[in-house]
């Protein structure tokens, strides 16, 4: 199955290789080239001035391209991005060389979406320009779909919304035109982050819900789950909790049939957030356990001590400060453990101030000499 989770966050058209397949830019694993490029990444200078060459010759160097080309995709795929912009950049210069437009507008929309998988977003804009020229020269309607996604993703960065818009909006008119759901869905998709980008929760929640019937009716759970992970957020940004937990338990049921226990944590402080922000302390707490049960499984110290934080939290709010200290106390202990100073200092506060509540004022004393244990 593709996996059209966005670089490094939400859109879903981030990277397409040349022959318009889904990459996963995610991995970060980079192998040495034969011309590799620099950290940086500064794009090499390429000679614009075409070489006069024999039919073979020049048949051979298609070739080569072509083969560049496809070892670059390769390396795309398995998430090589510094190799594989090595190598279409070694692809781009053979297609100007011999002055084939075609594959000239295929390296540079695949060198536009690696550059925004590397978060260089000016640059992916700039290729990406350049790419789709060629391919609105050719006609090329499947590419234009292609590069304008990435495009406005990376206008949406780079905070030109207007831009990004535009891009979005014309990506999704083509795709339409020639029936491609996949390249709709993530058009539609990206156009609800461009609109939350912008503040318009309530446009970004309607976009990104045509997105998700696309999502369920081709059966790609893995894009599903990455919708209902914006539409969550968007409504609860917009403070549609109900909503946003709807959207979440919903996200939560695939993430457990995905078998993804990291995802499942994120996603059950998320659950709990919306839950106390309702003032469902209740459910806030079902939650954060549920968290804590997860972390503890995985071995995560952090969210361990985040969840009872949690937990601790709502039972603040309810009044319940002998719950609420029980579970300060174990998060302080954790914060100790990894030696998080700054974490210490902020649970000794919220535990002088239950401890307050509950009039022991000799242990909310102790809270204001971080080292002494409080027992």
């Amino acid at each position: 199955m593709r996996n059209w989770s966005e670089y490094p966050r939400d859109d879903l058209l981030a990277a397409v290789n040349a022959s318009g397949e889904s990459q996963n830019p995610h991995r970060e694993t980079v192998v040495p080239g034969d011309d590799p490029v620099a950290v940086e990444h500064q794009v090499p200078t390429l000679n614009d001035r075409p070489l006069t060459l024999a039919q073979s010759d020049l048949e051979t160097l298609q070739a080569t391209a072509a083969s560049l080309l496809s070892q670059a995709s390769e390396s795309y795929q398995l998430g090589q991005l510094d190799a594989a912009l090595a190598v279409f950049f070694q692809a781009l210069r053979l297609y100007e060389q011999v002055q084939d437009e075609v594959g000239e507008g295929k390296a540079l929309g695949s060198i536009g979406a690696i550059f925004y998988s590397l978060r260089d977003y000016q640059q992916a804009a700039d290729f990406c320009q350049r790419g789709l020229a060629i391919a609105q020269k050719q006609q090329d309607r499947r590419s234009m779909v292609r590069i304008l996604g990435t495009l406005g993703n990376a206008y949406r960065h780079l905070r030109e919304q207007s831009k990004a818009l535009n891009a979005q909006e014309t990506s999704l008119l083509i795709a339409r035109e020639i029936g491609d759901r996949l390249s709709e869905m993530a058009a539609l998709n990206n156009l609800g982050l461009a609109y939350k980008a912008m503040g318009d929760y309530t446009a970004a929640i309607a976009y990104q819900e045509q997105s998700l019937v696309i999502a369920r009716e081709v059966k790609d759970t893995q894009v599903e789950e990455q919708i209902l992970k914006n539409l969550g957020n968007a409504c609860y940004a917009l403070g549609d909790y109900a909503r946003a937990i709807a959207y979440y338990q919903q996200r939560l049921v695939l993430t457990k049939t995905l078998g993804q226990r990291r995802t499942e944590v994120q996603i059950l402080r998320n659950l709990s957030n919306a839950c106390y922000a309702l003032g469902d302390y209740d459910q806030a707490i079902f939650y954060s356990q549920q968290r804590l049960a997860v972390a503890e499984a995985l071995q995560d110290d952090r969210a361990k001590e985040q969840s009872l934080g949690s937990i601790g939290v709502a039972y603040d709010a309810m009044g319940d400060y002998t719950h609420a200290i029980e579970y300060y106390e174990r998060r302080l202990a954790i914060a100790r453990q990894m030696n998080d100073l700054r974490l210490e200092q902020q649970i000794l506060g919220s535990l002088k101030v239950a401890y307050y509540a509950v009039g022991d004022y000799a242990k909310a004393a102790l809270c204001s000499q971080p080292y002494q244990e409080i027992s």
